[in-house]
């Protein structure tokens, strides 16, 4: 069974003197809003600053100033973006990111990012960027900003892991497994020290967590089939920090990190030229509303020959679906 892992995500910031999206938006309006995407609200949690999302693909954040929604598998996610747009209104949003992977199986995509583009740029005229080399992992971002300029301390990171090893693919595709051992596996709890949780196992294979406190955020989510392997994390607490603890307990073959304004990003990433993994790409820039961006791709060379994967037309052209 094959599921795309690979999330696209979107942050849109708005106006905060014309509206709140945590005291004036109802919970109706989330739920259409995930639903033009072709995924479903599944449970939510909230505290004053925060209100979190589980969906059947993925997450969505709300603060009262931006939102935050990251989708996998087959959903379209440049709707949900449009369904905002139409009823929020463009003159609201002072800056929107909209950031799309490479994926296993883009071809079975809906959709591809240059078709998302030419959709949103019927509402608003963007810059587009690439992150990576075509033949290795990458990064398409689209951002707009109206006379907005980022806070420096406004900090994100994203943590990508793939290809996990045979031991922690194991694990996290046992039957029945539960949340609370997938928690401890991933020493979840340990980094969380008084956050609210909320998680979800999928079946046959799957999981999702969202944990929220004040105004932090973290999302973890996992596709654990040895053949398409692929773990997220994403979050506004320093993941670079925790990155160590990540691979220890993963083993990938290849990860990425992906930081909003850590500023050093490079001193922080450092370490791990000097273990087994090799540094394949380093990308920076500087959008023009002051974020900063820094991508960069780690794989662990491979010093033995494997056999070859026997595939079928259908385990090629087909993408499985999470059942609930």
């Amino acid at each position: 069974m094959f599921f795309e892992g690979a999330e696209k995500k979107a942050q849109i910031q708005i106006d905060i003197q014309k509206i709140s999206l945590l005291n004036d938006v109802n919970d109706q309006f989330w739920q259409a809003l995930v639903q033009c995407c072709n995924a479903q609200i599944l449970s939510s949690i909230n505290n004053a600053q925060c209100k979190a999302f589980l969906l059947s693909e993925s997450s969505l954040f709300v603060w009262h100033d931006r939102l935050l929604i990251l989708t996998c598998g087959e959903t379209q996610l440049v709707n949900s973006i449009e369904y905002f747009i139409q009823h929020i209104g463009k003159d609201t949003i002072q800056q929107l990111t909209y950031q799309r992977k490479n994926e296993y199986f883009a071809h079975a995509q809906p959709s591809c990012f240059n078709d998302d583009v030419k959709l949103l740029s019927q509402y608003l005229n963007g810059s587009v960027y690439r992150f990576g080399e075509l033949d290795g992992h990458h990064n398409y971002l689209f951002n707009y900003d109206k006379n907005f300029n980022a806070n420096p301390e406004d900090k994100s990171y994203e943590f990508l892991a793939y290809q996990i090893s045979e031991k922690a693919s194991a694990l996290l595709t046992t039957s029945g497994i539960s949340a609370k051992k997938i928690r401890q596996f991933l020493s979840l709890e340990t980094i969380l020290p008084d956050f609210t949780i909320d998680d979800f196992v999928f079946k046959p294979y799957g999981y999702s967590l969202n944990a929220i406190k004040d105004d932090k955020y973290l999302t973890v989510h996992i596709t654990p089939q040895a053949n398409s392997s692929y773990i997220s994390f994403e979050s506004n607490i320093d993941l670079i920090a925790f990155a160590p603890l990540f691979i220890d307990i993963l083993q990938p073959l290849s990860f990425d990190i992906l930081s909003f304004n850590e500023f050093e990003f490079s001193e922080k990433t450092s370490a791990y030229r000097k273990t087994n993994y090799v540094s394949k790409t380093l990308v920076k820039t500087t959008l023009s509303n002051g974020y900063k961006i820094n991508f960069a791709n780690f794989i662990l060379p491979q010093v033995t020959f494997i056999e070859p994967i026997v595939l079928t037309l259908e385990s090629e052209g087909i993408i499985g679906n999470k059942t609930l």
